[in-house]
């Protein structure tokens, strides 16, 4: 079943419903080589954090250390378009927390932040791409890096292009490796705010920084709290 999954997951670039229809259909498959390490949901090391999940991933590909989701984690999200002040909240979290394996998404901003401020302890990227596309282009080194020393997981095969959709349905894997969670910056409609709605509905733990009322880029942080997200207080609080 395994090699099955995984030829399926490359005829249909990692397509969820998709490779659930080849598996309750049993579609013929030919075996193909894949260039990268991969865990299947009907191995015995399939990483339990995401059987947790409504939709878990049938196929887990990875460069780097898989034992890293073991560990304690802190999942760290925000804007890419991230400002002085959520950058700085982000190296207090990280320097607060160096006991914990930093988790984000290898987005521009906020995600590349948290990655680099964590690259003395630990990071797992999650990548909505296959594994031999960098996106974005000006992360190469560091995604080249973190595979080397840290972790990259990515649902999707290689060659797999960045589509628009595949980002919010990324984040569903984030909120499930993280322990706790916090959203550093967000707008209404966000990336960021998905993750954090995907992290309550798993029951994790997660924290939100405010912002002032006419920051725009901060507005979905306040909206998250006034539906209930609890409100960071300080760097130390999560501890």
């Amino acid at each position: 079943m395994r090699n099955a999954i995984h030829a399926y997951a490359q005829m249909n670039q990692g397509d969820w419903s998709k490779i659930a229809k080849c598996i309750i259909n049993q579609t013929p498959y030919h075996s193909v080589p894949s260039k990268y390490s991969f865990v299947t949901i009907v191995d015995d090391d399939y990483p339990e954090c995401f059987r947790t999940l409504r939709f878990p991933p049938w196929i887990l590909y990875y460069e780097g250390d898989l034992s890293l989701v073991e560990h304690k984690t802190l999942g760290i999200v925000g804007s890419r378009k991230c400002c002085p002040y959520a950058e700085d909240i982000i190296h207090r979290l990280v320097a607060s927390n160096k006991e914990k394996v930093i988790v984000s998404g290898l987005a521009k901003g906020a995600d590349t932040k948290a990655h680099e401020a964590a690259l003395q302890q630990g990071t797992i990227g999650i990548l909505g791409c296959g594994l031999d596309v960098a996106y974005p282009k000006e992360n190469t080194r560091l995604i080249e890096m973190m595979k080397k020393h840290h972790l990259v997981l990515s649902e999707y095969p290689e060659g797999t292009k960045p589509l628009k959709h595949h980002f919010p349905w990324r984040n569903r894997l984030i909120a499930a490796v993280s322990d706790q969670l916090v959203a550093v910056q967000a707008q209404i409609k966000s990336g960021t705010a998905i993750t954090v709605m995907q992290g309550i509905e798993l029951s994790k733990p997660v924290y939100v920084v405010p912002y002032p009322l006419d920051f725009i880029d901060g507005q979905g942080c306040n909206y998250l709290i006034s539906q209930g997200a609890q409100i960071l207080l300080s760097a130390d609080e999560i501890l």
